[in-house]
């Protein structure tokens, strides 16, 4: 690997190169580069296979990531590292993640908190214990639990299944410096014990193997280990298997002890697969992640399945959400992930393939020491349970902000955004957004919709039919007149309408926004209105012909754009509505030759006026005192309103005119 090359500060000292000017001067190898801030801190770090290539599309502005809008006007200066392949710039990448905690890489929230079950394998007696730590060498780590209590319980359960010492037990300890200060004497190591040794409590009930007292050997104590470590690996079956030979050969022995002792660890496995779910036939082994992303944020589940069985579940926040892109988002959970934990399955279900898949993949294998698969399910079992994991993920993430209160901290800092940005008398604390929705002119209608302290207010929400006639209908005559309305000096002292917002958003540019403050100042009324234009980060203000830019991520922007598409969503609610309203009671009015009786026969044949949208022509002519000209007539009028409704709902997915 070739030595680290920096890159300066692109600004200071006067004359020196730009940022841009230093990336063109990166070799086109793969590695690893670090951008870094004016102090000095790591902002991001990143793997390329081709170092110039990658960076130059930083600093082009090539890359289209909400956080990279962000973190770029931070970065004064880079590092990078040249290695010699992608697997070599994987494994560097990961451990650099690791060594500086950057803020714009994907991160475990509170990552360094998962509790983990060790077992330290460098030891001549290897003990088990509970641990928050993952750095001591000669360890294996199975893991992480994000529930501490099952971490423990699992621990009291591989005891009672095979006597293990504990980590904290002052009698193993001493034993462990007596073998570390004599390694050459490891084989007299249990007869000095039997003689001088000081049994410790729990091998006095039974809990522990004696080792303080040389009651067994090391490889004796070796062959508890690994059941124990098959046990925590999911292999049921094969320890099973070891346990009714175990017992069988020490019933041949006349050993009834002995076999009695593997009896009931036997019977103890039975128990605890049988409260394990079965989730796959085959003896699948696994791990299934499910992921649920919200803005800046994201839970992740993932199900550990050995043998077909669940093993448990393990769930985790990420620190990053929409603002980058699902693959980006699995390809740094995996890293975190596989990098913290010593149990790789030979098959990992993602709910998509990240870009660096094979490389990851390669990753794993190195990990593993066998191939392992990274697969996207498309149907059946594990597609349901994959559907599962997620709805799972879903839940960590609503739970985690109950218990923190992010909604609350992430409504305040958007208020003071907005303040801030639209240069607000104070935090809008009440929001109102009006949208129009019209198909051809046909059935306009307004809503409104109310944020207080920066959340749905539906109580408050409100939805208009737009008067204004056909002929002199379009967006800003139907804003205008709804304004009228909405801000009428009656409607603002009725309590029913609320308070005076302290912002109003429209949807739309400044031909909307115009328009609105138009009406405003007809009312008298002085209330700070801004316009969201359709590239959604603008917004247009009275003030300055400018538009106000709100940074890409920003709990202000997310908020912005959550009220119109709320507006939007509540208007086109109402449109569909009224439309289907006006074509049941009117529909049938169109077609000559049907009268209130025929209009009855129909729907009384047909049960509904959907039952009749979805009748053959035949069927229609069928229905007694219908003639073939008026049921001819009457199919091919409710085809032409299937055909305007396919329109409408397309319009309603789209931008629906409003």
């Amino acid at each position: 690997m070739d030595r680290p090359r920096t890159a300066q500060d692109g600004t200071v000292p006067d004359g020196a190169p730009s940022l841009a000017e230093q990336v063109s001067r990166v070799p086109t190898d793969p590695g690893c580069y670090l951008w870094k801030d004016a102090s000095g801190r790591v902002l991001y770090v990143g793997k390329a296979k081709n170092l110039r290539a990658r960076m130059r599309q930083y600093v082009n502005g090539d890359d289209e990531r909400a956080m990279i809008a962000l973190m770029m006007p931070q970065v004064a200066s880079f590092d990078y590292l040249v290695v010699g392949s992608e697997h070599e710039a994987l494994v560097l990448e990961i451990n650099l993640i690791q060594q500086y905690h950057p803020p714009y890489n994907v991160a475990l929230m509170d990552d360094k908190s998962y509790p983990f079950i060790a077992v330290t394998e460098g030891d001549l007696y290897p003990a088990i214990k509970y641990t928050r730590e993952r750095h001591r060498p000669h360890t294996r780590y199975f893991g992480p639990y994000t529930d501490a209590r099952a971490a423990r319980e699992a621990i009291d359960t591989v005891r009672k299944l095979c006597p293990l010492c504990i980590g904290t037990c002052a009698e193993w300890k001493r034993v462990k410096r007596l073998a570390d200060a004599h390694p050459e004497r490891a084989d007299l190591l249990p007869m000095e014990l039997a003689e001088s040794g000081r049994p410790c409590f729990d091998y006095h009930v039974g809990r522990g193997p004696g080792v303080c007292a040389g009651a067994v050997s090391p490889e004796e104590y070796r062959e508890n280990v690994r059941t124990v470590e098959g046990f925590l690996e999911g292999r049921r079956t094969a320890l099973k298997e070891a346990l009714r030979a175990e017992m069988d050969a020490a019933a041949r022995d006349l050993d009834f002890e002995k076999a009695g002792r593997y009896k009931r660890r036997l019977d103890l496995v039975g128990h605890l697969d049988n409260d394990q779910k079965v989730v796959f036939r085959n003896p699948v082994d696994a791990d299934l992640v499910g992921l649920w992303r919200e803005e800046t944020i994201a839970g992740v589940c993932v199900f550990v399945v050995r043998e077909g069985r669940m093993v448990r579940s393990a769930e985790f926040i990420l620190d990053k959400g929409m603002d980058v892109g699902e693959e980006e988002l699995l390809s740094g959970f995996l890293k975190r992930y596989y990098g913290r934990t010593d149990e790789v399955p030979p098959a990992i279900e993602v709910p998509a393939l990240p870009d660096d898949s094979e490389t990851l993949e390669s990753w794993l294998g190195e990990r593993r020491g066998h191939r392992v698969h990274l697969h996207v399910p498309r149907r059946g079992e594990r597609a349901r349970l994959h559907e599962m994991a997620s709805a799972n993920a879903r839940h960590a993430l609503m739970r985690h902000k109950m218990r923190t209160g992010y909604e609350d901290d992430r409504a305040n800092r958007a208020l003071l955004e907005l303040e801030s940005a639209l240069a607000l008398p104070e935090a809008p604390l009440r929001i109102e957004c009006f949208d129009i929705s019209t198909i051809h002119g046909r059935h306009t209608v307004a809503s409104m919709v109310v944020f207080t302290n920066g959340r749905a207010d539906k109580s408050q929400y409100r939805r208009f039919k737009v008067r204004t006639p056909l002929e002199e209908a379009n967006d800003f005559a139907s804003m205008a007149e709804v304004l009228g309305r909405r801000y009428a000096p009656e409607r603002m002292a009725d309590g029913r309408f609320g308070s005076r917002p302290d912002l109003l958003i429209l949807d739309g540019g400044k031909p909307q926004l115009t328009a609105a403050m138009g009406q405003l100042q007809a009312l008298g009324l002085d209330i700070p209105v801004a316009g969201l234009a359709k590239s959604d980060e603008e917004l247009f203000v009275p003030w300055d012909d400018a538009p106000v830019v709100l940074p890409s991520g920003s709990p202000s922007l997310y908020l912005v754009k959550r009220v119109r598409d709320e507006a939007h969503r509540f208007a086109i609610t109402y449109h569909r509505e009224l439309r289907g309203k006006a074509m049941t009671a009117s529909v049938l009015d169109e077609v000559p030759g049907v009268g209130e009786g025929r209009k009855r026969a129909l729907l009384k044949a047909f049960g509904s006026m959907r039952g009749l949208r979805k009748a053959a022509l035949e069927e229609i002519e069928a229905v007694p005192g219908i003639p073939a000209r008026v049921a001819a007539d009457v199919y091919g009028t409710l085809r032409s309103w299937e055909e305007e409704l396919g329109r409408a709902r397309a319009a309603g997915r789209g931008s629906a005119d409003g």
